[in-house]
């Protein structure tokens, strides 16, 4: 790794009835970020990557409950949008920043 490269992260991002927290993370290059429905997540979720740096595949995972989990590694700086297709309309979206 070179000199002043930081480390990748492991975060977790939980998954509640109707919003995510937290709503924005920053992170490093490559780091590890898993999407936790918790035990308060009585409602179906998921979570969809509307936007992310170019060269990055999007995803969209199953639809979850109370303790379904979901991880994926972010290889290319830049911002990532996430939305929960069930909740847009209750505005149940993230950003996560990828740091070089």
């Amino acid at each position: 790794m070179p000199d002043g490269a930081r480390k990748p992260q492991k975060r977790t991002v939980d998954v509640v009835d109707n919003y995510y927290g937290p709503k924005k993370l920053t992170v490093n290059l490559k780091s590890r970020i898993t999407w936790k429905w918790t035990d308060e997540a009585a409602d179906v979720h998921d979570v969809k990557l509307t936007s992310a740096p170019k060269g990055f595949k999007k995803f969209q995972t199953e639809p979850g409950s109370a303790g379904f989990t979901y991880s994926k590694t972010l290889t290319k700086p830049g911002t990532y949008r996430f939305i929960c297709t069930f909740h847009e309309e209750d505005n149940m979206r993230m950003t996560i920043v990828v740091r070089h």
